[in-house]
This record gives C-alpha cells, sequence and structure tokens, in this order.
C-alpha cells in the first residue's frame, strides 16, 4: 500500500501519511442530532448508523453489507441466515448435572453439523461446561481483536437470589450459550477460528495452551500507544460510541422497571391466591351461593395461572434478551477501545516519523504503513460487524416485542373468558330462582 493512498483510514477521519505531512483542510460530517419539541438538541438513537462515507471498503465489509441492506425486506426468515448458504450447524442442548467430590457443575451437549473440510467428520457431539464457552469466548477475543465477539451469559450469580442448578436457570443459561455459539458459527470470519474447531470437534480441550499470550497486534498497541493520547476518535465511530451509551441507559431503564413490574406481580398473586381462597371456604358454608361462589373463585384461579405464565414468560424470555443487549455493549465498547488504541499507535508511530523527518530528511518508515493498515483492517471489521449487529438487534427486539405482545394479549384473553363464563353462571342462577319462585 502507497503512503499517500490509503484504502480505509481516510474514510475514517484518519489521515493519509502524505496528507499529514502536507495537512490539507477537511471539514468530518457531524454526529446527527434530533431537535425535541422544546427546541433542545438530544443525541438520536435511531438505528445508530455510522456516518456514511463514499471510500471503498474491503471486499468482506461490502458483502456484508449488501446482505444487510436486503435484511431488513427478510426478517422474517431463519433466524440465522438462510440455510442454503450455510456449512456449519451447531446446537447446544441436553444439560446435565455432574457432581463430584471436588465440585458440582453442569455440562451441555454441543452438537455440530459440518461440510466444511477443516472438520474430519461431518458430524460431530461433545460436552462442555461453562468454564469452556468462557475459553472459547477469551480465545476469540485474543486472536481476533478487530472483530465483535457475542457476549455470555454472566458466570456468576448471586447466592440466596438465584440457584444455579435450577431447571429454570439452567433452561436460561442453555438458551443464551446456544444463541452465543450459533452466533459465533454464523460469522464470515469467527466461524473459520481454529480455536473454534476445537471447541466442536475435540474431546478434551487442552485450554492452558496460549493462555498467557496476547495476539501481536495487541501487544504492538500495548507498548506503543500506551502513553499516547487520541488526538480525536473519527465522527462515524463517535457517533457509534453515543448511540452505545443512549442504547445502554434506555436498556437499563427497561430493566428495571420490568424487573419492578415482576416484584408488584409476585406480591399481587400472593393477595389474589389469597381473595381466591377466601371464596372457595365462603362457598362451603353457603349452599344457596355455592355455585357462584365457587365460580368467582375458579376465575381468580384462572387469572392467578394466566399471571402466572405471563410472569415467567417475562423472567425467562424478556430479561435475559435485554441482558444479552447490556452484555453486547459493553463488548461494542471494548471493541471501539481497542480501535482507539490502534489509531493511537498509528498516530504515535507517524507524529515521531514525521519529526524524524523533519531533522534529518529520513523517509517514513514501513512500520508506519504497517500500522496504518492494521487500522484500517480495525475500522473495516468493526463498521461490517457494527451492521451485522444492528441487523441482529432490530430482528431480535422485533421478536422480543412482538412475543411480549402476543404473551399480554393471551393473558388479557384468558381472564376475560374466564369472567364471561362467570356471567353466564351467574344468569343460569338467576333464571333457576326465577323459575323456582314461579313454581
Amino acid at each position: 500500500m502507497s503512503a499517500g493512498a490509503p484504502r480505509g483510514l481516510a474514510s475514517s477521519g484518519q489521515k493519509p501519511i502524505a496528507e499529514i505531512i502536507h495537512p490539507l483542510s477537511a471539514a468530518e460530517e457531524p454526529l446527527s442530532l434530533v431537535v425535541n419539541a422544546g427546541g433542545d438538541k438530544e443525541a438520536a438513537l435511531t438505528n445508530g448508523t455510522p456516518v456514511e462515507t463514499s471510500s471503498p471498503a474491503s471486499v468482506s465489509s461490502l458483502v456484508n453489507r449488501l446482505q444487510l441492506d436486503e435484511e431488513p425486506e427478510a426478517d422474517g426468515r431463519d433466524a440465522y441466515v438462510s440455510t442454503e448458504t450455510r456449512d456449519l450447524f451447531v446446537t447446544v442442548d441436553d444439560p446435565k448435572k455432574h457432581v463430584c467430590t471436588m465440585e458440582t457443575y453442569i455440562t451441555y451437549r454441543v452438537s455440530t453439523k459440518t461440510s466444511r473440510i477443516e472438520f474430519d467428520l461431518p458430524e460431530y457431539s461433545v460436552r462442555r461446561r461453562y468454564q469452556d464457552f468462557d475459553w472459547l469466548r477469551m480465545k476469540l477475543e485474543e486472536s481476533q481483536p478487530t472483530h465483535l465477539i457475542p457476549p455470555l451469559p454472566e458466570k456468576f450469580v448471586m447466592k440466596g437470589v438465584v440457584d444455579r442448578f435450577s431447571e429454570e436457570f439452567v433452561e436460561t443459561r442453555m438458551k443464551a450459550l446456544d444463541k452465543f455459539l450459533k452466533r459465533v458459527a454464523d460469522h464470515p470470519v469467527l466461524s473459520f477460528n481454529p480455536h473454534l474447531n476445537a471447541f466442536l470437534a475435540a474431546k478434551d480441550l487442552n485450554k492452558r495452551q496460549g493462555l498467557a499470550l496476547l495476539s501481536k497486534v495487541g501487544e504492538s498497541v500495548k507498548h506503543v500507544a500506551g502513553g499516547y493520547k487520541l488526538r480525536a476518535r473519527p465522527a462515524e465511530f463517535s457517533a457509534m460510541g453515543d448511540y452505545l451509551d443512549t442504547f445502554s441507559q434506555k436498556l437499563g431503564t427497561i430493566d428495571r422497571i420490568a424487573q419492578r413490574i415482576l416484584k408488584e406481580q409476585s406480591e399481587y398473586l400472593t393477595e389474589v391466591r389469597e381473595y381466591g381462597t377466601m371464596y372457595s371456604g365462603w362457598a362451603e358454608s353457603e349452599d344457596e351461593l355455592q355455585r357462584p361462589l365457587e365460580g368467582v373463585a375458579g376465575c381468580v384461579g384462572t387469572c392467578c395461572r394466566a399471571l402466572e405464565e405471563q410472569s415467567e414468560a417475562m423472567s425467562q424470555d424478556f430479561l435475559p434478551v435485554l441482558r444479552e443487549y447490556v452484555l453486547y455493549v459493553e463488548a461494542m465498547k471494548s471493541v471501539l477501545r481497542k480501535r482507539d488504541q490502534s489509531q493511537a499507535e498509528y498516530e504515535g508511530r507517524l507524529e515521531a516519523a514525521v519529526l524524524r523527518r523533519q531533522e534529518d530528511k529520513t523517509p517514513i518508515p514501513l512500520e508506519v504503513e504497517r500500522c496504518q493498515d492494521r487500522a484500517e483492517c480495525f475500522n473495516a471489521d468493526l463498521k461490517a460487524d457494527w451492521e451485522r449487529w444492528q441487523s441482529d438487534k432490530r430482528r431480535d427486539f422485533r421478536q422480543l416485542l412482538t412475543g411480549l405482545a402476543d404473551r399480554n394479549i393471551a393473558h388479557y384473553e384468558k381472564c376475560q373468558a374466564a369472567w364471561e363464563s362467570l356471567v353466564q353462571l351467574l344468569q343460569d342462577k338467576q333464571s333457576d330462582d326465577a323459575a323456582s319462585e314461579t313454581n
């Protein structure tokens, strides 16, 4: 690559070597703003799309962008891309509890079907525990520092609050692990990582190998950029950071409200159950009112069961998705910070090279161009993963909110049907009483 015609940094707010040596003024596009009714400006939270650029990106980035542009029209299709174009299928299921002398833990069956030549067999079935998934994610972060690695469910739970061996907790964690592995297997780069191959196929993982090693990119960035302050994050990546901050705040608010709703529903259920029990006891002492009172008790019981189902669905389906995207935001912020370090490394080396050139007319070192190439790679990979993440987010939240609406409708329909049946029972009772008085 020539120093005067970089491929991606110019479009990302970074200046090529020749331009910094002979600077030209250029206006950067600002972060998009929304003006509310009061005239105040606030950061827009639409789809988080970074500022568009006209310069070409890598081939893989362009392919990803093309596929994502078409995806909103195909959101009703399979959740993880059309099966016609996939050659790696993974599933996490069948949790089993293992009780040993020193510890108790859960393992999950990881099943794989593939036609890739990197695998010796077309099908595999291995058992993995949570720490194995954690190892895989760590290795992906080390070996693919320029990419967004999907988050894992949190490892630790508060003792006395959640039983990590309960059926509900294990089921929720299994779904999260399955989603994590599917996202990795669906990624055009991560899915070819040799550590994923070992995770899916090896009977025993050699998890100690390479644990203390940093990637060459991460090591050089840490060394060179440690004492250098980044001049300015390019506008499109600043827009990403602002979006993540706003999105995280909104998710946190929704999560707190949902938690409070669940607590209030639990307290309400306790009261309503007692309410229904009182009607049942009353019916035993009132022969004339026995049927209506038992009908009320039955309606209350039906409403309780409907509310229990609604609360369980919110606890097991709604809240985990919110928490997953809170962790996703943290993962994306981590990649942004690494991108900043890569840019800082490039700027630091370039600044030092320019000073040396002014003093003794030495040429720009080749290492500066290598740093520029790494920074360009970081920018292209991050933008491609950002678009994939936005596409996944749109699909996941569409499904989440549609499911929430369907469950609420089902809850109120069950309650309505129960009370309508009571009205019919009371009308029948009234007709029977009128007929008895006539006779």
